[in-house]
């Protein structure tokens, strides 16, 4: 289990860091909601992982430097990694979501939420470019298997 959703971050780092190259490669003519829906990905990655781990967690849509984008999806990867190799994926833990109303959920539920958050978002950060007249990348994960 653990082995699969290792994988599963694996192709969520790098199809994050693609989308942020891709992005970067055609900024001149990508619009503000695109900038701000790869913030939004990268930044709910983080803020599940602090989460679980009882960090401070950054805004939902905080915009980020451009810059920084490719260091904050390096370190939430090592961070999800992390959380799988060392923790009990059936532990439950009690958080605050952005409007301060409780949940629990167990770390598995989390992480899995995160992949799946970022695989939605880069669909519609695809959807967007492609208005814009930029070519959208492959992102499905069979062709990150191939």
């Amino acid at each position: 289990m653990k082995e699969k959703l290792i994988d599963l971050f694996e192709y969520t780092y790098h199809f994050n860091k693609e989308m942020i190259k891709h992005i970067a490669e055609n900024i001149s003519k990508v619009d503000e909601k695109t900038i701000s829906l790869i913030n939004h990905t990268l930044n709910a990655q983080q803020i599940w992982n602090s989460r679980i781990l009882g960090e401070k967690t950054f805004e939902v849509w905080q915009i980020n430097t451009f810059e920084s984008l490719y260091e904050i999806n390096h370190q939430n990867f090592l961070k999800s990694i992390d959380i799988i190799q060392n923790l009990d994926l059936d532990n439950r833990i009690e958080y605050k979501n952005s409007r301060g109303t409780k949940f629990e959920n167990s770390i598995f539920e989390m992480l899995f939420h995160a992949v799946n958050h970022s695989t939605y978002h880069r669909g519609q950060i695809n959807s967007l470019l492609k208005q814009n007249g930029i070519d959208p990348l492959l992102t499905d994960y069979i062709f990150y298997k191939r």
